[in-house]
């Protein structure tokens, strides 16, 4: 056989590889059609003084896990509306699979009992108490956790059903990029995007001031033009808001460990940045934390480039998985939603073993980057399927934070 054909026979074997992508992943459904990738009972903090009981009650109960803040009291009315809204929006996340909203004092009504009940719209079991209205603090503990072990062995009762990849939405975050981001693992995150798109499915992508210089080519991939116009408004509206400080953006971005990686401007690092889109098209452009639409696609959500709030945002927009790439190797991991964490940088492979979940590194020696996004896919269906990502089984929980849209009063 000669070199040519030996070469056509290994394209060909490739192909019919590609052909036999798995269509299906097990997960949880839950009443209003959206599919789980895990099972959590959410022990949700409904204001700050409630985190300690919150932390208790989680800290107790198996198969829990808390989400605490530091807000809730003295906010101006649109911080305080957008604080309830990120926190339904993580109750709402279909990886939870009951809530136990903990609560205390609450002003402007923005309370608990508002929290639990649009929570509960879902159809998911929500419960709810309130620290004020027992004895304190010991006996608001023991009361949760008494109505979390009920809703723990509930949970343990359902089992996994095989659903397809359009019941999929995935999160894609990035963080330390360099010069080979843009060439190695984001190129695998954009081919694994158009997999799942193809298959009906849909993507989140964020960090808005990771679009800043791509706006046309964005603007370009939108399936309405008004589309393209919301994305060029949205980053100058960012870029404006740094501005008011008397600032400019680009004195923080590209952020000292993209510059040591070699980018030299903030156009460099968001060309690279949305190569984790891939080809699809775009087909919504919405705010920081609210729920992503149905239609499959791409949708551009408006977050900071801070990786803990815009993980925040995206799991409250839905997304019951997030790829994360990175070259400097950021140990980043969301509570309830399954981060799998991505490198093609060999330096960064080699120097963070226990927290890389899929090495894509040999696309330098020559490996195409459609094996590569073969690698991920799989990788992607079986952390949504129950696999534990390796931030999961070190218990890494770093990645929930809620941006404020005012001062504290």
């Amino acid at each position: 056989m000669t070199k040519i054909n030996i070469k056509q026979a290994r394209v060909s074997r490739r192909a019919k590889n590609l052909l036999r992508l798995r269509s299906t992943w097990w997960g949880y459904r839950r009443e209003n059609g959206d599919v789980g990738s895990r099972n959590y009972l959410l022990v949700l903090s409904g204001l700050f003084s409630a985190n300690s009981v919150c932390e208790r009650v989680a800290h107790t109960l198996r198969h829990s896990i808390p989400l605490t803040h530091p807000l809730g009291r003295c906010q101006i009315a649109p911080d305080l509306e957008h604080t309830l809204n990120t926190l339904v929006g993580q109750g709402l996340n279909a990886n939870a699979g009951a809530v136990l909203v903990i609560d205390h004092y609450h002003e402007n009504e923005r309370s608990g009992e508002e929290l639990a009940h649009r929570i509960a719209k879902s159809g998911k079991r929500v419960g709810l108490v309130n620290i004020r209205k027992g004895s304190g603090i010991a006996d608001a503990t023991a009361k949760a956790t008494r109505i979390g072990m009920e809703m723990v062995r509930e949970l343990t009762k359902e089992q996994r059903q095989e659903v397809p990849v359009s019941k999929l939405l995935v999160g894609l975050n990035c963080g330390r990029s360099d010069t080979i981001s843009g060439l190695s693992h984001n190129k695998a995150l954009g081919w694994v995007t158009d997999q799942v798109v193809q298959l009906g499915g849909r993507a989140i992508l964020a960090e808005t001031t990771e679009l800043m210089g791509a706006e046309d080519v964005l603007a370009a991939k939108c399936v309405r033009s008004s589309l393209g116009d919301r994305i060029w408004k949205m980053v100058k509206e960012t870029e404006n808001n740094v501005l008011a400080y008397g600032v400019d953006l680009r004195g923080s971005q590209p952020t000292s460990d993209n510059i040591a990686g070699g980018l030299t401007t903030i156009e460099e690092k968001s060309l690279g940045a949305i190569q984790k889109a891939g080809t699809a098209p775009i087909v919504d452009v919405i705010p920081w934390a609210e729920r992503a639409g149905r239609k499959s696609g791409v949708h551009i959500m408006d977050t900071p480039g801070h990786s803990g709030e815009s993980l925040t945002g995206i799991c409250a927009g839905g997304a019951q998985v997030l790829l994360f790439s990175t070259s400097g190797g950021l140990t980043i991991n969301h509570p309830l939603m399954s981060t799998i964490r991505v490198t093609g940088n060999p330096a960064s492979a080699s120097m963070n073993l226990d927290t890389t979940d899929v090495d894509v590194s040999d696309i330098f020696e020559g490996l195409p980057i459609q094996d590569a996004g073969r690698r991920v896919y799989d990788e992607l269906l079986n952390v949504a399927s129950g696999k534990m990502t390796t931030g999961e089984i070190l218990y890494l929980a770093d990645a929930f934070a809620i941006n404020r849209c005012g001062p504290s009063v």
